[in-house]
């Protein structure tokens, strides 16, 4: 099966890694977590900045990307190659309420078949793991 992806080729549609966290803070405090530099550097990368949507990121691992969608207090969507010869797969960050609680999933889309998925799904819930040790 293939996606039309812009005005590019036909690409290969991938698989979906999701993890999410019930965080025991409301949607603002979870927020103000991922946009500091410790969050940002837990999601991109050391190195890498989320800035506004269009904004290029490259972290100091090789990672990159565009910033997407930058949606406060509800989601970031970026593009992420793992590597410069790597495909553009998506992450999506997204923050739901739940109560006074926050519901934190990243779901990251595209993945070409031949990715170690363990490794996405243990790095994205490391990248949870960080942002919410600050």
């Amino acid at each position: 099966m293939t996606e039309q992806i812009g005005g590019d080729a036909p690409q290969p549609v991938g698989t979906t890694v999701v993890v999410d966290r019930v965080v025991p803070k409301s949607v603002k405090e979870t927020w103000k977590l991922l946009v500091t530099p410790q969050g940002n550097e837990a999601l991109l990368g050391k190195g890498g900045v989320i800035g506004d949507k269009g904004d290029s990121w490259e972290s100091e691992e090789g990672t990159f990307g565009v910033i997407r969608s930058y949606h406060p207090l509800e989601q970031i969507r970026f593009y992420w190659h793992a590597a410069q010869d790597a495909p553009k797969t998506v992450v999506e960050v997204n923050l739901t309420p739940q109560g006074d609680e926050t519901l934190l999933e990243i779901k990251h889309d595209r993945v070409p078949a031949y990715f170690d998925t363990a490794k996405l799904e243990n790095r994205w819930n490391t990248a949870i793991d960080k942002v919410l040790a600050q």
